[in-house]
């Protein structure tokens, strides 16, 4: 387990690509035990959060884009700020990542970069060896940038890194959304 405070260094470096960290909220470091059902269920896995998602949820997730940032020539490490979405378009799932496109094949980089299917059914699809690794959860209060795009409150995520063939390919933040958040001590 890595200590809470580089986790939390994790999710602010990939915060900081599309907002400062106090726009997007504050952020904790918390073990398992710390997050209620079902955030736990949703987070606590070394699995793609699309499958986690549609198996909650019962439904295809589909996604939103809400900004990109292109690497300058000399960084392969695209990113993107998401949403995905329920079948009725009810936003539950917030993320960042940052993919190094050169350690993907070339059509799961055209795939990704079309930005019209979750990257985890992307990965699934293309039958790409990889492994959702370094998962670390956290508790988060959102700032007006993530409020405004998933709602005040508090909710849980975690950050994790995808390898492509035995490297680091990704870098993940993802938030729970839509998910009703019991009070302190109630789990």
């Amino acid at each position: 387990m890595t200590p809470p405070a580089l986790a939390v260094a994790r999710a602010e470096r990939l915060v900081a690509l599309f907002c400062t960290p106090d726009e997007f909220g504050s952020i904790s470091a918390v073990t398992a035990v710390d997050v209620p059902q079902p955030h736990r269920e949703l987070l606590d896995h070394p699995s793609h959060m699309t499958v986690a998602m549609e198996r909650f949820h019962r439904c295809p997730v589909s996604l939103e884009v809400v900004a990109t940032r292109s690497p300058p020539a000399t960084d392969a490490g695209y990113a993107r700020e998401i949403l995905l979405l329920d079948q009725r378009g009810r936003r539950i799932q917030y993320g960042i990542v940052r993919i190094d496109l050169g350690l993907v094949p070339e059509a799961v980089a055209k795939r990704i970069l079309a930005a019209d299917t979750p990257l985890g059914r992307v990965l699934l699809d293309a039958s790409c060896l990889c492994d959702v690794q370094h998962v670390e959860l956290l508790d988060i209060l959102a700032g007006p940038h993530l409020a405004a795009l998933i709602g005040p409150g508090r909710t849980f995520g975690r950050v994790a890194t995808i390898a492509v063939g035995g490297r680091h390919a990704m870098e993940l933040l993802e938030v729970v959304a839509g998910c009703e958040v019991p009070p302190d001590g109630a789990s």
